[in-house]
């Protein structure tokens, strides 16, 4: 045995063809409008960007979204007519049929190649309309799939108060209600609640995640001690967190890079570096080293993480010994595949449009030490990976399982490879303990099918037509 042998074995990264081949980053607005009910959001782009967005949103145009199109026109992009004017005309009617507490202008890639000043229209706007105006570029040139959530998060994240804007009449009504919610409970059992938390700075947590996730990671930090003081994005604008120097953001997505930075850089606050809470070690990870941050010792997470491992073992011993590969397109790739190394299955690629070291380098580490404890060669990682290279891959590597944007799905399906969406974790609710089940439904979805299509005597009929 060499001295090379004896070594721990390092992730290999590599960047292909500088190209994203993602889903568009202002499907965005598809969960955001959602998550911020009091929001507006205005996409300045061409009838692409809302044939695009007609698709991607589905029948939620029969629910009135608070989402609408600037269309571009060949005047406004030969500069023949005035930016200002006509998104003034807009907003005003904006403001006349919903009268939202934020509007979010999302720039595309045609805004970006004409070069429109929104930062500098927004301001002179604002102040003549009356409402917040944010400014957010997710266009598909300098972002992927899901940083068009960051780019939006990021610029919020300026609009957070740096002190409580909390009047005296404000507070009044505040500790009546808090009054009235403690109605008929004993003195005691307050004091107690109010005492569970420990003494901690404050923490702030950044991500958008449905209401039910929220409220899973709220109590299961409160189960530690740790409150937290406020989310990024909050369920309305005006709600948005006090954001003060020295306080303590942690992310809940690994796609938040820019958030972070702005969080850091700009409201000189202070990033808790952990990995994820995807899937039940990720979860585990996230909660000890926030735990460890704040001086706390963790309770009971052990014990917690293994109930939920056995309650995953149904799905676990369909997807364990298998192959997954990933072709990149949501930015989740690295999560999901530590996960599902720790359920036994081997990756031998993760393709991300987008690889930010710092910002995931405490969920690289889980990732490594995770192939290690299984015993799983480290998987190659592929910045920007490029399709054709990748495919040819998969058709010598012959995985289990490939997990894919939606471009290549059929064409893959077509020769015989099990595929799955990767837009559909990142709809999905997979955040938390209690989620990882939701991961695991997912993932062997089509492998579930594949063994009922055998039951019926049908998978040699596929096998047949692919090779035609």
């Amino acid at each position: 045995m060499t001295l090379a042998d004896t070594q721990p074995q390092a992730l290999n990264f590599d960047c292909e063809t500088g190209n994203y081949h993602t889903f568009c980053p202002i499907s965005c607005v598809a969960w955001l409008y959602q998550k911020i009910e009091d929001s507006f959001f205005l996409v300045i782009g061409t009838k692409t960007c809302g044939y695009f967005l007609q698709n991607a949103m589905g029948v939620m145009i029969f629910a009135e979204p608070r989402y609408a199109m600037a269309e571009l026109e060949e005047g406004d992009i030969s500069a023949q007519l005035n930016d200002y004017e006509e998104l003034k005309r807009l907003c005003e009617q904006i403001k006349r049929d919903r009268n939202p507490s934020v509007i979010v202008w999302i720039g595309t890639c045609t805004t970006e190649i004409i070069k429109m000043d929104l930062e500098g229209l927004a301001p002179k706007l604002e102040a003549e309309i009356g409402i917040p105006i944010v400014v957010a570029r997710a266009n598909g040139l300098d972002y992927a799939f899901t940083q068009g959530e960051d780019t939006v998060l990021a610029a919020m994240a300026q609009r957070c108060p740096d002190k409580s804007p909390e009047t005296e009449d404000a507070r009044e009504e505040r500790n009546a209600i808090q009054k009235l919610l403690n109605f008929g409970r004993k003195k005691e059992d307050v004091q107690q609640e109010e005492a569970e938390y420990a003494n901690h700075s404050p923490l702030v947590l950044f991500g958008s995640l449905p209401d039910p996730v929220v409220t899973n990671l709220t109590l299961e930090l409160k189960k530690q001690g740790i409150k937290i003081n406020g989310w990024l994005p909050a369920k309305r604008f005006t709600e948005l967190p006090v954001l003060e120097e020295g306080y303590y953001v942690a992310g809940v997505n690994p796609f938040l890079s820019r958030t972070a930075t702005t969080l850091m850089r700009r409201r000189k606050c202070k990033l808790i570096g952990a990995p994820f809470p995807i899937g039940p070690d990720g979860t585990r990870a996230w909660i000890e080293k926030i735990c460890s941050v704040f001086g706390i010792e963790p309770k009971g997470l052990a014990e917690r993480e293994a109930q939920i491992w056995e309650s995953l073992e149904d799905y676990v011993k369909l997807i364990r010994g298998k192959s997954v590969f990933f072709m990149g397109d949501n930015l989740l790739e690295i999560s999901l595949a530590r996960f599902l190394i720790r359920c036994g299955m081997t990756v031998p690629e993760i393709g991300i449009p987008y690889m930010d070291k710092r910002y995931q380098a405490a969920e690289l580490a889980l990732l490594e030490k995770t192939c290690q404890e299984m015993a799983v060669p480290l998987p190659k990682i592929v910045e920007k990976p490029d399709n054709y290279n990748q495919i040819q891959r998969i058709y010598e590597l012959q995985p289990d399982l490939v997990i894919t944007g939606m471009a290549h799905a059929n064409p893959l399906e077509a020769r015989g490879i099990n595929t799955k969406w990767s837009v559909e974790f990142t709809f999905a609710q997979i955040h938390g303990f209690t989620n990882s089940r939701d991961i695991l439904e997912l993932v062997t979805r089509p492998l579930r099918r594949n063994n009922s299509l055998k039951d019926l005597g049908w998978d040699k009929l596929v096998r047949e037509e692919a090779q035609v």
